[in-house]
Order: C-alpha cells, then sequence, then structure tokens
C-alpha cells in the first residue's frame, strides 16, 4: 500500500472516530423555526459578530412580510461546550417593532444542528399608558435547512404583490 493510501486510510479512521456531538456548531447558514419562519446568518467573524437577513411568517402589522436585517455576536463557546449568541432584528418596512434573540447552538449525536432562543418583541405604542403591552416574550427553536451555496434568502422571500399564495417553503 502506497503512503497516499495509508494517508487516506489512517485520516478516514480519525475522521470515524470523532462523534457527532463532538463538532462545531456553526451559526452560518439557512435556518426555520418551528412557524417556518426563515433566518439566514451569515459568515461569523473572527470577533464574533455575524449579520444576516430574517424572513418571518407571524406578523403584528396586516402588510406584508419582507426579509428584515439582523445583526449578531456569538460567545465563543468554552472547552466542550456549545456557543451562545444573541441578536435584533429591526421588522424591516412592514412593522414599528424589534426584536431581540438571545439563544444556544447544539448538535446532538446524530449530527443534527439547532439553535434554541428566546426573544423579547418591542413593538412600538402611541404613550406611556399603553407601555404595558408594548412587549412580547416567546421562544423558538431553528433547525439548519440544508441549501445550496450561496445567498438563498431573497430567492425564498414571498413577492408582497402575491402575498395570498403560500411561498415556496
Amino acid at each position: 500500500m502506497g503512503s497516499n493510501a495509508f494517508a487516506l486510510v489512517l485520516t478516514l479512521a480519525l475522521v470515524a472516530r470523532v462523534s457527532p456531538a463532538q463538532r462545531k456548531c456553526q451559526l452560518s447558514g439557512l435556518w426555520r423555526n418551528e412557524q417556518d419562519s426563515l433566518m439566514e446568518i451569515s459568515a461569523v467573524r473572527d470577533d464574533g459578530s455575524f449579520q444576516g437577513k430574517y424572513l418571518t411568517r407571524v406578523t403584528l402589522a396586516s402588510a406584508c412580510a419582507r426579509a428584515s436585517p439582523l445583526l449578531g455576536a456569538q460567545q465563543q463557546p468554552g472547552e466542550g461546550g456549545w456557543p451562545t449568541f444573541a441578536f435584533t432584528v429591526r421588522w424591516d418596512k412592514f412593522s414599528n417593532a424589534t426584536t431581540a434573540f438571545a439563544g444556544q447552538c447544539f448538535v446532538d449525536t446524530g449530527g443534527k444542528e439547532t439553535l434554541t432562543t428566546m426573544w423579547l418583541l418591542r413593538e412600538a405604542v402611541g404613550s406611556l399608558k399603553e407601555d404595558w403591552k408594548a412587549t412580547r416574550v416567546g421562544r423558538n427553536i431553528f433547525t439548519r435547512k440544508r441549501t445550496l451555496k450561496g445567498k438563498i434568502l431573497p430567492s425564498l422571500s414571498p413577492s408582497c404583490l402575491d402575498a395570498a399564495s403560500p411561498g415556496p417553503w
């Protein structure tokens, strides 16, 4: 057996010994939550910051939802840990609200990546008397949506001219 073949066999043996749970959880990519909303996160920079787009399927407004910008940061995980992160979404052009998400990324023993999050949504109100109803809290679980490389979210955004028809989810 040649040295290249031996190196290949050795590499495959070492890779097979790494369990899926030991894989790093990567935030970048396309994610879907249980409400069928989509989120696309760009590459996480060395300082932990990232940006992306969020397309909600749930709106406070009667207007058509559009992909909205998100900005966030990831805390680098400790030894054997999974990364925590936070991001905000400014609901662009269809709502006067902002949502802050905080969560953690996990990989199960089968290799499935999951983001668990809690969120606070703040809606603008007209007076201090209405402040009591301006904040909502909730939980979302996101799973990775496998796609081809490249920015995919804009191509999945439903047209607001044809909002009555279902999107290509």
